[in-house]
């Protein structure tokens, strides 16, 4: 039978923040040998990711890259855009979440996530202030 979830996970502004063991904890709880996971953030200024966990780097090369790739409003590279009224942040918060996932799959084996070694789970907040977001689980299997 299908179970959900949805986890809440406070951010600090721009930035990857990892979930993967509160994750794989309930997972493990459902007691299914094998299924799908489906993770869904319910917000449109971040996105999901599955990335390296091993070496915090890549985090912020990631953060980097996409600060430098969809600037703020404030930059005059951006003076095109007209959705300003929530901040400098916020009509580039949604750019990148149209350019990343918004759900990932995941398999379910043996009871546990079937991620790779360095793999982990991550909310990619792309707003500066620090918000509550809400990622529905469901799994299957």
């Amino acid at each position: 039978m299908p179970s959900q979830t949805r986890f809440t996970l406070p951010t600090r502004g721009q930035g990857l923040y990892e979930f993967t063991r509160e994750v794989a904890r309930w997972v493990a709880e459902q007691g299914n040998d094998t299924g799908l996971l489906t993770l869904f953030v319910r917000h449109t200024s971040c996105s999901l990711l599955i990335q390296e966990n091993a070496d915090p780097e890549v985090q912020v090369d990631l953060r980097n890259f996409f600060a430098r790739l969809v600037p703020p409003t404030t930059d005059p590279s951006m003076a095109y855009l007209t959705h300003t009224y929530e901040g400098p942040d916020d009509m580039p918060a949604h750019i990148k979440a149209a350019m990343m996932p918004v759900s990932l799959s995941i398999p379910v084996s043996g009871g546990a996530l079937a991620l790779g070694t360095w793999q982990g789970i991550y909310l990619f907040e792309h707003r500066d202030a620090p918000h509550q977001r809400q990622v529905v689980a469901h799994l299957a299997g």
